[in-house]
């Protein structure tokens, strides 16, 4: 039996989210809520789902943790690492490739200093890529947080990171929000 750890734990806000979910299934069928409820979990916890969180998700849908790790490591929009404070998710699928994103990431690379998946030194920014974002015909585009930029242009790819330097963290996908 898994040890939760007593210092993860919701919010009074996410814990309300969460119940509302589970609502939604049947007993027994608490499974259904896996991935809606890792969406608040990752939301919650600065983005990245760690093994103390996963537990804590498995318990209170009454699952085996390994049930939890399964769903949690085969969908890239779930993280199991700690992200920068802002992660440049980019769209890596073929329309976007033809569009350009290959451009993009090289650019974002040159500019942050960094290769895909590493953390700016500074700990701001977090290169990644992805499948589909669901946005073709303004490729090349990437998500960060929430948010969509599209049609993107070396230019605008400068004007967006001086944007995202002085904010806080990027709010992360939260299903229902």
């Amino acid at each position: 039996m898994t040890t939760l750890d007593p210092n993860i734990k919701f919010s009074p806000a996410a814990l309300a989210k969460v119940e509302e979910i589970v609502k939604q299934y049947p007993e027994g069928k608490h499974k259904s809520a896996l991935l809606p409820v890792l969406h608040v979990a990752q939301a919650e916890f600065d983005g990245w789902l760690s093994v103390p969180v996963m537990d804590y998700v498995a318990a209170i849908l009454k699952l085996q943790p390994i049930e939890v790790y399964e769903v949690a490591s085969f969908y890239s929009m779930f993280n199991l690492k700690p992200v920068a404070k802002h992660l440049i998710e980019i769209c890596q699928t073929s329309s976007c490739w033809m569009c350009g994103a290959e451009d993009v990431v090289r650019y974002l690379e040159s500019k942050l200093h960094v290769e895909t998946g590493q953390i700016t030194a500074d700990g701001i920014f977090q290169v990644k890529l992805v499948e589909c974002l669901g946005s073709c015909g303004t490729a090349p585009m990437f998500q960060v947080g929430e948010k969509y930029y599209e049609s993107l242009t070396f230019e605008k790819i400068d004007g967006i990171l001086e944007d995202l330097r002085t904010q806080k963290r990027s709010k992360y996908v939260e299903v229902g929000s």
